[in-house]
C-alpha cells in the first residue's frame, strides 16, 4: 500500500515541472512548479516513466559499469552504451593479434560475444525517502561520530529491511549536504558481454582535439548484451547463462528531430557542486584544478612516450590514458569558463542575498555566521586540497605505490602463515599477483613514479606533505622499485614460493609505501577537527539557502543516482575559431557525415577514417537511416543539465523513443559541476540512426537490429 500511494503522489505532482536545469531523482518531481511537461511535449504518462510495480522506463536504463550509463534495446539483454564506456572493457578483451579497439568488433552470433570480466550492469528497482526517520534522530549540536554513528546505523538497518536476504543491493545516500536522505534498492548482473564496437577510428573520431567541443563527429557508441541464469537472475559468468530479459526496452525513432523538439535523458549522473561557494569555486579554480592540471598532463606524457613505441602497452594503458586525458581537458576548461563566465561574481551576489536573510533576527543565530565560517576552513585547508590533487594523481597514475603496499600487506600476513596457513592461502595470494602485474609496464611505471613523486616534491608545501614524498630516498624512486619484491610479477611469485618476513619489512618499495601511506592517515586526523566543522557548516548553508528562497524548487547535487532531466533539441552560437563544414548558423544542431570526412586526415592518430566508412558515404548507402532532408546525421543538440556519469545516457522524445546517446558537453559551459548557465549549457549526443547505419552496414550486423523495435 505505501508504494501505491508513494505511486499516486509522484503521478498528481508530475506535471509541474521547472524545464532544462536540474537533475532530478524521480520521487523529487513533486517539488517543481512552473511548465508543463505534458505542453513541452511529454506523451508518456507517470506511470510509464516510474512505477515500482509495473514495467516502466527506469527498467530500462542502467549505471554501466559503475561510471556510465547504458540503455537496453531490446527483449534479448541488448544495451547501448559509449564507445568511451566500453572503452576500458574493449581494450581488455584486445591484444596485437585480434585488436578489438583499433579495427572494431561484431559478434555475428551469441556464441561469438565476448565476456567483459569485471563489468556490471546496475538496475533500479525502487527509491524511497527516508529523511523523517534520520533526520528525527539528528541534532547540530551532535559531534561528528555521534552523528555517523547514528547515520551507520539507519544506514546499516535500512539496508537490511530491504535487502531481501541478499537479493537486492541497498545504498542509502544522503542529499543536500546531509539534510535529507533516500534509499535505493538495485539489482546488479555481473555476466555482460561485449557485442559490437566500432573501430577507435570512428568510436573516437575528433580524439583530444574535438573533446569538449562543438561542432562534433563522433560516432561514440558500443554495444554489449546482459546475461542471466536460467530463471533470469542475476549469476557470475557461465556458457550456461541465457540473454536477460529487460522489464522494458526502448523503442527507436527513426523520425529524427528539429530545433524545439522536446529531449528527456535519464541516466546516472556522477557528481555536481552547484551549491558550491564562492570561496569554494576560487579554492578550486585557482588551487585545486591547476594542481590536477599539471600532475595530470605530466602522467600523460609518461604513457604517451611508451605507448607510442609498442602497439601492446598502447593498448594496455590506452583505458587510463583516455580518462586521464578526459578530465585534464575537462579541469582546465573549467578554469577558464569560471574566469570567461562569472561564476564567482554570480555565486558572491547569490551569498549576497543569502546574507541579508540570514541576518534577520529570527535566522541570525544559526545562520548569520556560517559563510565566514566556510570561509575560514577554506584559508586553513587551502594548501592541504593542493596536496591532496598532486597526491590523488600519484596514486592513480604511479602504480607501484599502491601494488607495494596492497600486496605487501597481502604477504606478509602470508609469510606469517605456518605450512597449512599458507597452502590455504597460496592461491588468493596468486591472484592478488596475477590481477597486479596484469598488463603492466615495469619501465613505464618506474618513469611514472619517479616523475610524480619530483613533481610533489616541487609543488606541495613542505607543512602538508608526506615526509615520506618529501624525503631525499624518493628522488629516484624507480630505482628502489626495480630492487624491489615488487619490482615485477616474477619477482612477487619468487617471494610466495621462499617467504620471508624479515624480507617484506626490509623492502625498500614496501617501506616507501608503508610510511605514505601512515603519513596520509596523520594528515587526516590533523585536520579532522577542521573537516567536522566544514561539513557542519556546509549543511547548515544550505539548509538556510534553500529556506532563503522559498520560492524556488532546489535540486540535489549529482551523486550516482538515477537523475531524469528535459529540454529540448537546440543549436549553439557559432564560434570564430571552429569550423562548421557547411552547417548554417540556423541548423547548428546537429553534424553529418560530409562535415566528418572534412575533418578527414589520412594517417592522423585522431583523425583518419576506415577506408571501408569514406567508401559507404562516397556511395550515400545510407539507406533507411538518412534524414528526411537527405543528410546523414552524425551528433546533435540538446539543451539538457548532465555531467559525467550521464555518458551513455538515452536521449528520448516524447514518448520515450530513443533518439540518441548523449556523450559529451560543450567548453563554454565547463563551468556546468558547479553552476548551470541557461544559454550556454548544452548536451552533445549520437544520433541513433548514426549508430544503427554504423551497426548494420559498415558492421554487417543487421542481425542486431532486428532485435530492436524501429519507429518510422
Amino acid at each position: 500500500m505505501k508504494r501505491i500511494l508513494l505511486l499516486l503522489t509522484f503521478m498528481l505532482s508530475f506535471v509541474q515541472f521547472k524545464a532544462d536545469e536540474g537533475m532530478w531523482l524521480l520521487m523529487m518531481i513533486k517539488r517543481l512548479n512552473g511548465v508543463d511537461m505534458q505542453k513541452d511535449g511529454l506523451r508518456l504518462t507517470p506511470e510509464e516513466i516510474y512505477s515500482v510495480n509495473k514495467s516502466s522506463l527506469k527498467d530500462a536504463i542502467v549505471q554501466f559499469g559503475g561510471g556510465c550509463t547504458a540503455e537496453m534495446v531490446s527483449k534479448e539483454g541488448l544495451l547501448l552504451t559509449n564507445h568511451h564506456c566500453g572503452y576500458g572493457s574493449i581494450a581488455a578483451l584486445s591484444t596485437p593479434e585480434k585488436d578489438h579497439l583499433t579495427n572494431g568488433f561484431w559478434a555475428m552470433k551469441k556464441s561469438e560475444e565476448l565476456p567483459s570480466k569485471g563489468l556490471s550492469v546496475r538496475f533500479l528497482v525502487r527509491m524511497d525517502d527516508v529523511s523523517k526517520r534520520i533526520n528525527a534522530k539528528l541534532n547540530n549540536n551532535m559531534t561528528a561520530d555521534e552523528r555517523k554513528a547514528i547515520i551507520d546505523a539507519e544506514y546499516k538497518a535500512i539496508q537490511t529491511e530491504n535487502s531481501e536476504n541478499g537479493k537486492y543491493v541497498v545504498t542509502v545516500r544522503d542529499f543536500f549536504n546531509g539534510n535529507e536522505f533516500y534509499y535505493f534498492v538495485y539489482q546488479d548482473f555481473k555476466d555482460v558481454r561485449l557485442v559490437g564496437t566500432p573501430p577507435a577510428s570512428l568510436g573516437k573520431f575528433g580524439g583530444d582535439t574535438d573533446n569538449w567541443e562543438w561542432p562534433r563527429h563522433t560516432v561514440d557508441f558500443s554495444v554489449f548484451r546482459v546475461y542471466a541464469d536460467s530463471n533470469g537472475n542475476p549469476a557470475e559468468y557461465s556458457p550456461n547463462n541465457v540473454p536477460m530479459t529487460p522489464k522494458h526496452s526502448l523503442p527507436i525513432s527513426l523520425k529524427g528531430y528539429k530545433p524545439g523538439d522536446f529531449a528527456m535523458i535519464v541516466g546516472f549522473p556522477g557528481r555536481t557542486n552547484r551549491f558550491l561557494t564562492s570561496y569554494g569555486i576560487e579554492q578550486m579554480v585557482n588551487k585545486d584544478y591547476p594542481a590536477w592540471v599539471e600532475a595530470s598532463k605530466v602522467a600523460m606524457d609518461v604513457m604517451k612516450k611508451f605507448m607510442d613505441k609498442d602497439q601492446a602497452t598502447k593498448l594496455d594503458y590506452a583505458s587510463q590514458y583516455a580518462s586521464v586525458a578526459n578530465y585534464w581537458k575537462n579541469r582546465q576548461g573549467t578554469i577558464d569558463a569560471v574566469e570567461k563566465n562569472g561564476t564567482i561574481s554570480e555565486k558572491k551576489s547569490l551569498e549576497e542575498k543569502y546574507m541579508k536573510w540570514a541576518l534577520l533576527p529570527e535566522n541570525q543565530a544559526m545562520y548569520s555566521g556560517v559563510l565566514d565560517d566556510i570561509k575560514a576552513n577554506y584559508a586553513q585547508i587551502s594548501d592541504r586540497n593542493v596536496e591532496r590533487n598532486y597526491s590523488g594523481q600519484l596514486q592513480r597514475n604511479a602504480k607501484y605505490i599502491p601494488i607495494s603496499y596492497q600486496l605487501g600487506t597481502l604477504l606478509k600476513t602470508y609469510a606469517d602463515q605456518d605450512v597449512a596457513g599458507k597452502a590455504a592461502m597460496k592461491q588468493k595470494v596468486t591472484d592478488a599477483i596475477d590481477k597486479a602485474y596484469d598488463k603492466l609496464n615495469t619501465k613505464l611505471e618506474g618513469e611514472m613514479l619517479n616523475s610524480m613523486v619530483n613533481l610533489y616534491q616541487q609543488r606541495v608545501n613542505k607543512d602538508v606533505a608526506s615526509p615520506t614524498l618529501m624525503s631525499a630516498d624518493a628522488k629516484n624512486l624507480s630505482l628502489q622499485a626495480f630492487s624491489s619484491i615488487f619490482a615485477n610479477k616474477e619477482s612477487a611469485m619468487n617471494f610466495v614460493n621462499n617467504p620471508d618476513r624479515l624480507k617484506i619489512d626490509a623492502d625498500p618499495m614496501f617501506k616507501f609505501a608503508n610510511g605514505y601511506v601512515t603519513d596520509q592517515k596523520l594528515e587526516n586526523e590533523k585536520y579532522a577537527k577542521v573537516d567536522e566543522a566544514f561539513a557542519k557548516n556546509s549543511r547548515i548553508f544550505l539548509d538556510g539557502l534553500r529556506k532563503s528562497q522559498p520560492e524556488k524548487e532546489f535540486y540535489p547535487d549529482a551523486n550516482s543516482t538515477m537523475r531524469l532531466t528535459y529540454g529540448t533539441v537546440t543549436t549553439l552560437p557559432e564560434r570564430t575559431d571552429r569550423k562548421y563544414f557547411g552547417i548554417s548558423e540556423k541548423d547548428n544542431y546537429y553534424t553529418d557525415v560530409t562535415g566528418m570526412v572534412a575533418k578527414y586526415k589520412k594517417g592522423d592518430e585522431e583523425f583518419d577514417l576506415p577506408q571501408r566508412f569514406l567508401d559507404l558515404v562516397k556511395k550515400k548507402d545510407f539507406g533507411r537511416y538518412k534524414d528526411k532532408k537527405g543528410f546523414m546525421p552524425v551528433n546533435f543538440l540538446t539543451n539538457n543539465d548532465i555531467t559525467g556519469g550521464n555518458s551513455g545516457s538515452p536521449v528520448m522524445d516524447g514518448y520515450g523513443r530513443l533518439l540518441g546517446l548523449a556523450f559529451d558537453g560543450n567548453s563554454e559551459a565547463l563551468s556546468g559541476d558547479i553552476i548551470f548557465d541557461q544559454k550556454w549549457q548544452k548536451t552533445i549526443n549520437v544520433d541513433i540512426r548514426m549508430v544503427l547505419w554504423t551497426i548494420e552496414k559498415y558492421g554487417n550486423a543487421g542481425h542486431l537490429i532486428s532485435e530492436m523495435v524501429l519507429v518510422k
